[in-house]
């Protein structure tokens, strides 16, 4: 450990905005972002936790999809296979991720959408539920539980808020509609500086497209309502967000098969139909609801306490069967926060606990043309999480900040198979687990030195345990690793431009690795050991000019360089000790540009490049490298009208780049390709009125 030591590093937190376009200049709004995580609730330039900002007013990512925003994040990659089906990974955490997210924690609105199980559907959202996200890079443990591959923290409410209403539409390339409503209500003050009154958002959205290739349609209806109250002492929040989707599923093609026609599904072979006379497809419907009272409990103590449910119903018509999922779950989590001035220093120390529970139902059919047919097996799984966590910070006269933490979390897992006789539960206990966290940052005059050390702990999700092979794997170990991360953050020419450099280091025990049979069916082993290494760049520059027919230039780049090997890696007669992990870019660059003109047009332009990708754990398949360009032309009608106008289209892939996204990793019969769209365009408008008399 103390030779890992000189290879310290620092927390990475992300921001990244989705909203529909602000009041406020997108350049003030960088400057005053409040960091959330690790109960900060700080302006960015005092936080031990480093932001990085996408102002979602610059509008410099596709309007189709989210996966050029958070693409844009050095060291996050967002994957989609097919319309609707993501995957995300934080420096190489989709190890674990088939499909679908793991081993990283979500929430939104402070309510958990990462279930008891460890599993996360993040398509249930559309990106009028949010209006911005928070991305941790890094082990979270120490206050969120189990999970050694970040936090995302989804946040509805925006600093500079006022009543309106907006209606967008999107059309384009491949069957492409998309409708975005949203209204915004409520009656706020703000006495002292303080806002009292009340916020509400309704958000309604559609979306649905073809898909680039065979037996990718999609659709996803969605509906969220988020309100606060705050009366003195008390704020009260309240959120429902229900989503209704179906997509279909494609289907990996071997290389031979990708080449040969990239939009194809997966032919009938080896005994097993077609994705298209299978059906293969997910019905999706997740509703999730939460209630959140925070107290303040004199002049230096508060508490936050949330209660929420969940329900997801899951069908999944598949090539080798057809599963039903049942997935019932509640939970809390409350917070108790203390802060104190003494002389030059400011203490805050957070202590709270956070519980979920889960009562699934997983069965498994034969598929008869996509319908249910024999059952195979039917599996009650009753699964809960208690993490109880502590935490003290201290600013020393606002140039020293420091924070450290730690959790326990104990992890319990009972799989019961109702139709195998005698009936005999098999159940798992991963326990007692203590996560620390030392994280520190000095400001000096124009530059920020950040430095961290933490422990994550990840136990197997329940998808992980009873994988779609149907075998039950309570033998699987938690996954569990320091990771020491250094930061240096610097400001030049007037503030304009800022730079960061980080380096990183996380050496995890006992990862788990996903493998497919020759179904496609996906299962899960320890690897020994993976040493994850990795440079991580960004800058950002912005510019207001004064007289001028530009009104303000923003770029920003980002650059991602990954050394992950595994370290002692042995399984039967195979040694893969010392390769290189799959599905991981070795580089990965990301430019984004945005121009805006005084008379109301803008144009962006983003630019994105990955290196050649390992398919497997042998290494002896790779995907190849590809590079992305996407622009956007637009224009603006705003002012002191309380009525806004954007017109505007673009262009996605034009160099019209063949490239798969979303592999299959170490899938039996090198069926690892997915290709992604080839050049697609769009077009849209959006509407927006603002109730501009409470500014």
């Amino acid at each position: 450990m103390k030779k890992n030591l000189l290879l310290f590093l620092s927390i990475t937190i992300s921001f990244v905005c989705f909203s529909q376009e602000q009041l406020t200049d997108s350049t003030k709004i960088m400057d005053s972002v409040t960091v959330k995580a690790f109960e900060q609730d700080k302006k960015t330039t005092s936080s031990a936790i480093k932001v990085y900002i996408i102002p979602a007013s610059t509008a410099a990512t596709s309007k189709t999809s989210i996966l050029n925003g958070l693409n844009a994040v050095s060291g996050v990659r967002m994957e989609e296979r097919s319309p609707g089906s993501y995957r995300i990974n934080i420096r190489g955490s989709s190890l674990r991720s088939p499909f679908g997210v793991r081993n990283t924690k979500v929430y939104w609105n402070d309510i958990p959408i990462t279930d008891p199980g460890g599993n996360t559907y993040f398509n249930q959202f559309a990106w009028n539920n949010f209006s911005s996200v928070e991305v941790f890079k890094g082990p979270a443990s120490s206050m969120y539980g189990a999970g050694s591959g970040g936090l995302i923290l989804l946040n509805s409410f925006e600093e500079y808020w006022l009543p309106g209403a907006s209606v967008e539409y999107i059309t384009g390339s491949y069957g492409l509609h998309n409708v975005f409503v949203s209204g915004r209500f409520g009656k706020t003050t703000k006495p002292n500086n303080m806002w009292q009154g009340s916020k509400n958002i309704i958000s309604y959205a559609h979306n649905q497209a073809d898909g680039y290739r065979t037996q990718t349609n999609m659709r996803r209806d969605n509906f969220s309502w988020i309100s606060k109250i705050k009366r003195e002492r008390h704020e009260l929040t309240a959120a429902v967000l229900f989503t209704d989707m179906y997509y279909q599923t494609p289907g990996a093609l071997t290389l031979a098969e990708y080449k040969a026609d990239p939009t194809a599904a997966r032919p009938a072979g080896g005994g097993f139909p077609s994705a298209v006379n299978a059906k293969a497809g997910i019905y999706q419907k997740n509703i999730l609801a939460g209630l959140s009272n925070s107290l303040q409990l004199g002049n230096r103590l508060k508490n936050t306490t949330s209660l929420n449910a969940a329900y997801a119903q899951i069908k999944n018509p598949a090539i080798r069967n057809y599963e039903k999922r049942s997935e019932p779950s509640f939970g809390g989590r409350t917070v108790f926060n203390f802060s104190k001035r003494v002389e030059t220093v400011f203490v805050s120390m957070v202590a709270g606990a956070e519980f979920q529970q889960g009562y699934f139902n997983t069965q498994v059919f034969k598929n008869k043309n996509g319908n249910p047919d024999t059952l195979q097996t039917n599996d009650e799984i009753n699964n809960s999480l208690l993490s109880v966590f502590a935490q003290a910070s201290f600013d020393i006269k606002n140039s020293w900040f420091f924070i450290t933490g730690a959790s326990v979390t104990n992890a319990k897992l009972n799989i019961t198979r109702l139709n195998r006789y005698p009936v005999t539960p098999q159940k798992r206990n991963y326990s007692n687990e203590i996560a620390p966290m030392f994280s520190l940052m000095r400001r000096f005059n124009k530059v920020n030195w950040f430095v961290t050390l933490s422990k994550g702990f990840s136990p197997p999700t329940v998808s992980e345990v009873l994988p779609s092979t149907g075998v039950i794997s309570t033998e699987l170990e938690a996954e569990k690793g320091w990771n020491y991360e250094s930061t240096v953050r610097f400001y030049l020419l007037r503030n304009r431009l800022a730079i960061e450099l980080t380096g990183f280091y996380f050496n995890l025990k006992d990862a788990l690795v996903q493998r497919r049979d020759i179904s496609g069916a996906d299962f899960f082993v320890n690897a020994g050991n993976v040493q994850q290494k990795g440079i991580e760049f960004h800058a950002d520059y912005k510019k207001n000019f004064q007289n001028s027919f530009v009104e303000r230039l923003i770029v920003r780049t980002d650059v991602t360089l990954n050394h992950f090997r595994y370290g002692s890696f042995i399984k039967g007669t195979d040694d893969f000790s010392g390769k290189k992990v799959p599905s991981v870019p070795s580089s990965i660059f990301s430019l984004l540009s945005d121009l805006n003109f005084a008379k109301g047009f803008y144009i962006n332009a983003n630019y994105y490049s990955a290196s050649s990708i390992y398919m497997n754990d042998a290494n002896t398949a790779k995907a190849d490298p590809y590079h992305l360009l996407g622009c956007q032309l637009g224009w603006k009608k705003k002012g002191g009208r309380p009525y806004r106008l954007n017109v505007f289209a673009g262009i996605d892939n034009i160099l019209n780049e063949t490239y798969s996204l979303g592999n299959d990793i170490n899938a039996a019969a090198n069926r690892f390709y997915n290709a992604a769209p080839k050049r697609n365009y769009y077009i849209g408008f959006s509407l927006q009125w603002l109730d501009l008399e409470k500014k």
